[in-house]
């Protein structure tokens, strides 16, 4: 197995999904990466005071600043890539803001002024945040973009998560030690990376998380044998299985059917007995709801069936 390293440069990074852009690697199965990403808007330095509009490393900003595509040797629509994190580390600065743009939540929450920011230090080795206002946070690192694009041709937007290849999925519990399981959307897969964040809460309810470049490492793999269909993923906090839809009812009911499935082959339960089980141990979160399509996630805590 082969080690890459892949920077952020003006030739690896894209702000969009599209099936016809160039691999900017080509890896094997197993291989390991070790990628570099800005922050979501891809700032190439810190920003001096909340709001400044430093130079970015894409002009246009028509989406998330990710690292990528990655090809992988032999992947095709049907396959399931694994992605296992094995490090995650924020760069030592991040922002955070609110009301950067009219929302649906932003409306009903009567937020119609301008944006408010947080400017962050960050200690990655302490474990920490501090923002400019006096706030300190402990940080969980993670990606909240890993994925690939829609089959169909031309170019796709970075911000809405998808049931097929992934994308902006946001979900907190994706930290170091993690796999997620993605399904293959086109040859190659064409990976991308990025959307740094040291700390989000479940839901990222202000539109951002404590935004960051990121360095991280990962195993990526083809996935022989997955034990549910979707996107679905291994975690220190536990099992956890995806549903994204406009609809939250549909999203809920998607986590939770394909979390169920799971629970039944790994207990050997009929189907009402799995939603039984489920009741006293399963979690079901909010993963997002920034990003025009509800995210959530259910989550079978680690330890929680002895």
């Amino acid at each position: 197995m082969r080690r890459h390293s892949l920077l952020p440069a003006p030739g690896t990074v894209t702000d969009v999904f599209d099936p016809g852009k160039p691999p900017v690697l080509t890896i094997d199965p197993g291989d390991t990466v070790v990628t570099g990403s800005l922050d979501a808007s891809g700032y190439l330095t810190r920003q001096r005071y909340p709001g400044d509009n430093r130079p970015r490393m894409l002009s246009a900003d028509r989406g998330h600043c990710l690292t990528g595509p990655i090809a992988v040797t032999g992947a095709q629509p049907g396959d399931v890539l694994s992605v296992r994190f094995t490090s995650l580390r924020p760069a030592d600065w991040g922002w955070t803001v609110a009301g950067a743009r009219a929302t649906r939540l932003t409306r009903r929450l009567g937020i119609d002024g301008p944006p408010s920011w947080l400017l962050w230090e960050i200690d990655d080795d302490g474990g920490l945040a501090y923002s400019d206002r006096g706030h300190t946070v402990p940080i969980a690192p993670f990606l909240g973009v890993i994925g690939m694009p829609p089959i169909e041709p031309g170019e796709h937007s970075t911000r809405p998560p998808r049931a097929a290849g992934g994308g902006n999925i946001d979900c907190r519990d994706l930290v170091a030690g993690s796999t997620l399981y993605l399904p293959v959307t086109v040859p190659g897969a064409l990976l991308c990376l990025g959307d740094g964040h040291a700390a989000q809460g479940d839901g990222e309810v202000s539109g951002t998380a404590i935004e960051c470049a990121m360095t991280t490492e990962v195993v990526v793999d083809l996935e022989p044998d997955p034990p549910v269909p979707g996107i679905h993923a291994e975690t220190p906090a536990g099992r956890i299985t995806f549903g994204f839809s406009e609809d939250l009812n549909q999203a809920m009911g998607d986590a939770l059917d394909t979390m169920l499935t799971w629970m039944q082959g790994l207990y050997g339960l009929a189907r009402a007995e799995a939603l039984a089980l489920a009741g006293p141990t399963l979690d079901l979160r909010i993963t997002q709801v920034a990003n025009d399509v509800w995210g959530v996630h259910a989550v079978l805590p680690a330890g929680a069936l002895r």
